[in-house]
């Protein structure tokens, strides 16, 4: 060959592969969050959220990379979780962010590190089978308090505590290439607002105005919300999510489908027998969820962990295994974990 045409050549396929383009990383990168009826906007395309909840106080700091790992092999791109108050500030104004399992910042850092995204729930009221729904036990001495409702002690205390989650989480929002990709206030609030009458939905409201005066980069939910509450997106929970999308379409023709907690089985109380849901009415629920618009789905609990302690709410068990797609000590739990994982590869394949 003439060597001034292999010269050429050679020139020519290392000033193409120099001038590839660059692939972003994200998480990793700086990037925007926003959202569509499409989905949740990453840098302005809409994605499909494939989710799975994973509790860090669940599971012990060194299980993390593994079960995060493993997740996104069965085809998960996001880390679902609560934010547990009574962990971080079990006296009044003295936080633990740092200690074994309350080290949020290396668990939102480890889901980066993976790849992953992160919803992160911070309530701080979460249910979850916790004790006190995640609520300390010094709360309930602050004068005239009352729990979730249009109640000024409640309201600035919760407000306080959300502020400190949110400079914790600060170095793992988006602009700063984090994972975090959306934040919740709140939850299943809509199965008590009733309750408390016009006081309930003047603390809804506020949930939603007090979300927004943050200014975070990344948008609100609040799950089991019926009521319209301003700067949120009002998600589902349930087994079966599919048969609320069509009133959902007509009553929020500009937010995203999102499914926040999918139930593949439950959790056990003492004495009771084990839960279980077939994996074949999982991917059926799921499948039909994608098939009616859906645009995010979180297993509710793709991990449950273990409740260490006396973390777990009145009669719960200490397994909060959920029969989830990873067991209690982080094993796959087959056949769920296949099945999903090939659904997941089909979904997201096609999902352009």
């Amino acid at each position: 060959m003439n060597v001034l045409l292999l010269l050429t050549l050679l020139i020519g396929s290392v000033a193409g592969s120099s001038g590839q383009k660059h692939e972003k990383q994200v998480p990793g990168e700086p990037y925007t969050v926003g959202y569509s009826a499409r989905g949740l906007l990453i840098d302005g395309m809409p994605r499909v959220l494939t989710a799975g909840s994973m509790h860090y106080p669940r599971s012990a700091p060194g299980m993390w990379d593994s079960l995060m790992k493993k997740a996104k092999a069965g085809g998960l791109n996001t880390i679902d979780t609560y934010v547990f108050w009574n962990m971080h500030e079990p006296t009044k104004g003295h936080y633990d962010f740092a200690t074994d399992r309350a080290n949020l910042p290396l668990f939102l850092e480890t889901a980066q590190r993976n790849g992953l995204f992160v919803v992160l729930r911070i309530g701080p009221y979460v249910c979850a089978e916790w004790n006190f729904g995640g609520f300390p036990q010094w709360l309930r001495h602050e004068q005239d308090i009352v729990f979730r409702t249009n109640s000024e002690p409640f309201m600035r205390e919760m407000k306080r505590f959300v502020g400190k989650v949110l400079d914790v989480a600060k170095p793992y929002m988006p602009e700063r290439g984090g994972a975090v990709v959306a934040l919740q206030i709140e939850n299943e609030y809509g199965d008590h607002q009733w309750e408390f009458g016009k006081d309930g939905d003047r603390y809804a409201e506020w949930c939603g105005e007090t979300a927004h005066s943050f200014n975070a980069s990344v948008p609100w939910v609040m799950c089991h919300q019926y009521s319209r509450v301003p700067y949120v997106i009002p998600t589902q929970n349930n087994f079966y999510c599919d048969q609320y999308l069509d009133k959902y379409h007509r009553d929020h023709p500009d937010f995203p489908d999102m499914w926040t907690e999918m139930w593949p089985a439950w959790f056990q109380r003492w004495g009771e027998p084990a839960p279980h849901r077939p994996i074949e009415d999982v991917a059926y629920a799921v499948a039909k969820w994608f098939a009616h618009g859906g645009t995010y789905v979180a297993y509710y609990m793709y991990q449950g962990g273990t409740n260490f302690g006396r973390t777990s709410g009145p009669f719960i068990q200490t397994s909060y295994d959920y029969e989830g797609f990873l067991d209690e000590y982080g094993l796959e739990n087959w056949p769920k974990y296949l099945h999903m994982a090939d659904l997941h590869k089909h979904l997201l394949e096609h999902s352009d």
